[in-house]
């Protein structure tokens, strides 16, 4: 919650202007009960008009200045705290950003969002608070209690039993609440970790007819917000009753006694309505406060859920002298006794992995599920680092370049594809902005799309919804190859990004493929044999390790593992060719 206060410091100016104004406007309260006393006691008591008119005219003023400073304060209040929450979420964002994937593995995407959103709500609602109230009601309250004093010293003992009930009140409160305010947001990320996942799944939820499960799980979830939120909020609503209650007996007492003292001739009438008047200003200011305390514990429990993104160290990171690629790169990818562990794990998904893909050649990588296929892709991209050994590009330790270069010159297609929303041709635009209409055209000829984009009515300026719902599994898979391949790349990654298409078509995009990218290096990851068949290198993992590395003909004959992957797709006379 510290370190949030360094986002308040480019605002110090205009929230200095704001604790003036404050001033202003508590002193003009604090006048209105001693303008009203003179009207009692000047005016009302003697008949004199003047003064009622005088004081009237006065009390007018001050009421009025009191509204526009008010009124200012608000907007002020307004732009400190709309201002503070947008540095936030924009930092948020950007650190989100710099995340690696072993980062993204301590902080679930729900969370994510609702520390980005609700949480930085939480925030400002409070700086609101703490710029309206924080320095006014103790301005109020001390300002009150003094000119209560002056008026009759007396009746202190009301003030100062007043003052007692409303903190032992308060505490009651505060410590009940307290406990349940600490669990609403992590039941709130809760909320949204199940509402995401029934949405994402809602084809599978009802391919298995699981919506009474999924309804169930949501209905407990739900339930679990519901039941903290009505205790907390059951709680401090509690306080305003409660206060009220003091109040009206404050001001039952201070009559009481008043009038006993009006009637001995030891105090006016207009005194004891305005020590009334400031014994309810000392009270309004501890039922501000009140409110302010009560919204501070889920604010400061918000503040450290930021605060942990915000300070989360990126283990991914660009040296501060960094070597940089030829500008006549030869992208060959060598892994040097590469091993790699996911962090906080005891056994190695990668062990001492060496292999070199070279410019022009199609490297492809197949074994069985859990090998560590993707992990060699995210190692190359630098989405993770790897633990011992080293990747080079051109000779270069990539650990050694930027990251926004390391990557300017790949073109990844994930093994999950990603689609958004937008148009077709803004999504393939996202590789390269300043690409051709041609270059655009041409990457989705080799990426087997243009057929399928020919036949939508808008064509290129098709839309495209939320994650590319609108669109088939092959269709979305072949934009993404051709998103790809717009950049032009050096180096293309596909992990596994022809499992939706159908024989023919991968046949014939793997064809273009081989004649478009001629003197790039392809690193190709796959489960099916007839989609690496043709590379000029394939790399056989079991278990983390290289069992194999050869053409398909050579693994046949030489690699166990491999021959059976083959014999598991592929006929025999298939294998015998």
């Amino acid at each position: 919650m510290i370190k949030l206060l360094s986002y308040i410091k480019p605002y110090i100016g205009m929230l200095l202007l704001s604790i003036a104004l404050l001033f202003v406007q508590a002193l003009c309260e604090l006048a209105l009960p001693d303008y009203m006393s003179d009207i009692i006691n000047e005016g009302v008591m003697s008949a004199n008009m003047n003064a009622i008119w005088e004081n009237g005219f006065k009390m007018i003023w001050i009421t009025l200045l009191s509204t526009v400073v008010s009124v200012i304060m608000g907007y002020f209040a307004s732009d400190i705290a709309s201002s503070v929450s947008r540095d936030l979420r924009r930092d948020v964002f950007i650190k989100v950003e710099s995340f690696s994937n072993a980062e993204f593995d301590k902080f679930s995407t729900a969370s994510l969002i609702t520390r980005t959103t609700n949480d930085i709500t939480q925030i400002q609602i409070l700086i609101v608070m703490v710029v309206r109230i924080a320095c006014y009601a103790p301005i109020m309250g001390i300002g009150g209690v003094m000119k209560a004093l002056s008026k009759s010293t007396s009746m202190s003992w009301i003030l100062a039993v007043a003052v007692i009930c409303l903190l032992i009140a308060i505490g009651i409160i505060f410590i009940i609440s307290f406990p349940k305010m600490k669990i609403v947001q992590k039941l709130v990320d809760k909320l949204n970790l199940v509402i995401r996942e029934n949405l994402d799944g809602m084809l599978v939820i009802r391919a298995f007819n699981s919506q009474k499960f999924e309804s169930d799980r949501f209905e407990k979830v739900n339930r679990d917000v519901t039941r903290n939120n009505l205790f907390v909020n059951r709680s401090t609503a509690a306080m305003m009753p409660v206060m009220m209650l003091i109040m009206n007996i404050i001001q039952i007492v201070i009559v009481w006694v008043g009038s006993k003292q009006v009637s001995s001739f030891s105090l006016d009438i207009g005194d004891m309505m305005a020590y009334m008047q400031y014994g309810l200003l000392v009270i309004m200011s501890f039922l501000m406060l009140a409110a302010m305390f009560i919204i501070f514990p889920r604010a400061a429990v918000s503040g450290d859920r930021i605060s942990e993104v915000l300070s989360v160290d990126v283990t991914i990171k660009d040296k501060e002298n960094p070597e940089h690629f030829n500008e006549k790169l030869v992208p060959n990818v060598e892994f040097r006794n590469v091993d790699f562990a996911y962090p906080e794990s005891d056994g190695y998904v990668l062990k001492d992995i060496s292999f070199t893909a070279k410019a022009g050649q199609t490297t492809a990588f197949i074994g069985s599920t859990g090998s560590g296929k993707s992990t060699l892709a995210n190692l190359v991209l630098r989405f993770y680092d790897v633990t011992n050994g080293a990747i080079l590009i051109d000779g270069i330790d990539i650990r050694d370049v930027p990251q926004e270069e390391l990557r300017d010159i790949i073109g990844y297609v994930p093994q999950k594809s990603i689609l958004f929303s937008g148009t077709i041709a803004s999504n393939l635009y996202y590789a390269d902005k300043n690409s051709t209409e041609e270059n655009i055209e041409k990457s989705c000829r080799v990426a087997q799309a243009t057929e399928f984009i020919d036949s939508k009515p808008d064509g290129y300026d098709t839309e495209i919804a939320q994650g590319g719902t609108n669109v088939s599994g092959g269709q979305k898979q072949r934009l993404s190859i051709a998103r790809a391949l717009v950049k032009n790349a050096p180096i293309y990654i596909f992990d596994d990004s022809f499992s939706a298409l159908d024989m023919k078509t991968d046949k014939k995009l793997r064809e273009a493929l081989k004649k478009e990218t001629g003197d790039s290096t392809i690193l190709l990851v796959a489960q099916r044999i007839s989609s690496i068949m043709d590379a000029d290198q394939i790399v056989v993992l079991d278990s983390g390790k290289i069992v194999g590395i050869g053409t398909h003909k050579e693994l046949l004959k030489t690699c166990e593992v491999y021959h059976e992957i083959a014999a598991s797709q592929l006929s025999e006379e298939e294998l015998m060719r």
